[in-house]
């Protein structure tokens, strides 16, 4: 007999029953990681009042003793997994809106723009690369500042903080206000109201300068031009507000009717931002998208979708290169202008995004949420830097901190480094706070008595921050400097 002639026998078994038992562990722990991977890809509900349903319709229950909304979403990704292991791998995961089979495929599309957009995008980059070279070139001297300044700086800027007290407060219209925010000399606040009014009033007297009813509900948004201050005697744009019948409104302080009435949106406007050239404004709203606008053609230039749920907050970046949107579907977005490109998605918050703002770095960007917390992402690592357990209630509004622009002289390094030292954050639980931006400790915490606070700004001058409330009013809180300097 020789080597051709030999029979292969595959029909054996090495080690008899142990070694079978450590085939059967081994496979055990590979269909185990690989249930893993799969639950880390499938997408099921944000919302907790979803997720429930989903419990109850496969039977398990709805919630366990002491079990928190987080981890209700992780037994029903371990459940679903447990599933889908069981029938083979084939079943379907839930999608967070619970599409149809038949539009599980999603895939990323684009649309062409004419060329007023094109033009926009070109107008955009020319605007934004130098504000950026800038930038970059003023946080180089800002990291020459000898550490012992910077914590006396800090030092200086909390102390006054801390003596945050009521300076006024002023009934603002017939229904909440929605909104509040400062001029950029901070010599004025402008107000929007669920009563569908805009209104401006003088700082510190609160009194009433100016008075719009043009919306026909509520006032989702309000902004003022960037340029404003060497606007403010000629009748052209000052302000613009957004409003329930989805239209985004420019007023000028001196005239009482609308410059114009831009329309597209088929449902209400949450929010508006204006781009830092004060050429575009960019408005979110119910209708899933966000859209930009040409501020002098009157017109849509862009409608974005990318949103499952409504979108409810949108910013600007200072630099003029970027927008963030975010929605009620908890995901956030940053979109390059100059390409229409996403630029990050803001993934982590297990409720609703209700307010965003970009840090006057440029990269970073605070989100305030209905889970009660502010996040701090960063673009650089493109994830987020610090969770902040900041309320108890929604988080509806956040603001950084903006020293006058264009910035001060060079040699006034303190006036430099204040800006983007801090934040303040609105909530529902009726308290305003301010947070350092830095070690995202808090910094004061200041009640209302107002019931929920829907909104909150920082005057640029630095004397006032400004809350807008569910009881119709407005207050405003100033430090205690003298207080401080002692």
């Amino acid at each position: 007999m020789d080597l051709e002639n030999l029979v292969d026998d595959v029909d054996y078994a090495l080690g008899g029953s142990a070694s079978e038992r450590a085939r059967a562990e081994n496979q055990a722990l590979l269909d185990e990681l690989e249930r893993k991977k799969k639950a880390r890809t499938m997408a099921v509900p944000t919302d907790d009042g979803r997720v429930r349903a989903r419990l109850r319709e496969i039977g398990e229950p709805i919630t366990l003793f002491g079990e928190r909304a987080p981890d209700r979403r992780d037994r029903l990704i371990y459940v679903l997994s447990q599933i889908n292991a069981a029938k083979g791998g084939d079943a379907m995961d839930v999608d967070a809106q619970e599409e149809s089979s038949s539009d599980d495929d999603e895939e990323e599309f684009y649309t062409a723009g004419d060329l007023e957009l094109l033009e926009a995008r070109r107008r955009m980059a020319e605007y934004s690369i130098p504000r950026a070279r800038a930038r970059v070139q003023y946080q180089r001297e800002e990291s020459k500042i000898p550490l012992q300044k910077v914590i006396d700086i800090r030092k200086k800027v909390f102390t006054e903080l801390k003596t945050l007290s009521i300076y006024g407060s002023q009934v603002g219209d017939e229904r909440p206000l929605s909104q509040v925010r400062f001029s950029p000399d901070g010599k004025y606040l402008a107000t929007g109201s669920w009563a569908g009014n805009v209104k401006v009033w003088n700082v510190p007297a609160c009194t009433p300068v100016k008075s719009w009813h043009g919306h026909a509900d509520r006032v989702g948004g309000v902004a003022w031009h960037p340029d404003v201050v060497n606007r403010y005697d000629d009748n052209v744009l000052h302000i613009a507000s957004g409003g329930e019948e989805g239209g985004v409104t420019l007023w000028s302080m001196k005239s009482d009717e609308p410059l114009t009435v831009m329309k597209g949106h088929v449902d209400r406007v949450a929010r508006i931002a204006f781009h830092p050239s004060g050429h575009y404004i960019a408005s979110a709203s119910f209708d899933t998208s966000w859209r930009l606008w040409d501020v002098e053609l009157g017109k849509s230039l862009l409608v974005q979708e990318g949103h499952s749920r409504a979108v409810y907050a949108v910013d600007c970046q200072d630099d003029g290169a970027l927008v963030a949107s975010g929605g009620l579907d908890g995901i956030g977005r940053v979109w390059d202008l100059r390409s229409g490109r996403t630029a990050m998605v803001l993934d982590g918050h297990l409720k609703a995004i209700f307010s965003m703002n970009f840090a006057p770095n440029s990269y970073q960007i605070a989100t305030g949420s209905g889970d009660d917390t502010v996040r701090i992402w960063d673009m650089r690592t493109l994830k987020a830097l610090h969770i902040i357990p900041a309320h108890k209630s929604n988080v509806v509004d956040v603001r950084y901190f903006r020293g006058s622009y264009p910035a001060p002289d060079a040699a006034d390094r303190d006036a430099q480094y204040r800006t983007g030292l801090y934040f303040a954050t609105a909530g529902y639980d009726g308290l305003v706070r301010v947070w350092s931006a830095d070690d995202w400790q808090l910094v004061k915490s200041v009640a209302t008595d107002a019931g929920k606070v829907m909104s909150v700004d920082i005057s640029p001058d630095k004397q006032f921050i400004a809350a807008g409330s569910w009881n119709r009013s407005f207050q405003l809180f100033t430090p205690d400097t003298s207080a401080a300097d002692v």
